[in-house]
């Protein structure tokens, strides 16, 4: 029996960023699920965040990774770093990153490493400030990426040629 291999789905890395156990009180006792985040991304300017919740951590993790799938946005990349500063926020949470140069890595902690190398970002200089949690880090770091604007696009936008915006 051969299993069908989606080659779509192959073509993305995933990582588990937080497994979390979590448990409601009900009359009849405490109720315990599972509550995972995850996120996928293809190493080239594509990442995704998803949220999955389920009784077993099996499912949750499947859960996680569906929505993850569901929810990628493109990033613009300049080599193998970002093409200028950003501070992406979310809830209480500011990352601030910035381009480095080759060789430098990924200076990052927390979600935020895991987010950018999946993302494919190889050099990068990060800074997180306010709350540290790993899901408001991940949401975050994304919001900026999905943020940057390249060359290209910002010369487009204001009709002018790529040689003016860069001078």
């Amino acid at each position: 029996m051969s299993k069908f291999v989606n080659k779509e789905d192959n073509q993305y890395q995933e990582k588990l960023i937080k497994i979390s156990r979590v448990s409601k009180t009900t009359k009849g006792g405490r109720t315990i699920s599972f509550s995972v985040l995850a996120a996928v991304g293809d190493g080239q300017g594509k990442i995704g965040l998803g949220l999955g919740k389920a009784n077993g951590v099996p499912d949750a993790i499947k859960k996680a990774i569906a929505a993850a799938k569901k929810n990628l946005v493109d990033v613009s990349l300049k080599g193998n770093t970002i093409p200028h500063e950003i501070v992406g926020k979310w809830g209480a949470t500011s990352v601030w990153m910035a381009p480095a140069y080759e060789g430098t890595g990924v200076i990052a902690g927390s979600a935020a490493r895991e987010v950018l190398e999946l993302v494919g970002v190889h050099n990068i200089l990060t800074k997180i400030k306010g709350s540290r949690t790993k899901h408001n880090v991940a949401r975050a770091t994304i919001e900026g990426l999905r943020t940057l604007r390249s060359a290209q696009e910002v010369a487009a936008l204001r009709g002018k040629e790529v040689k003016e915006i860069l001078s």
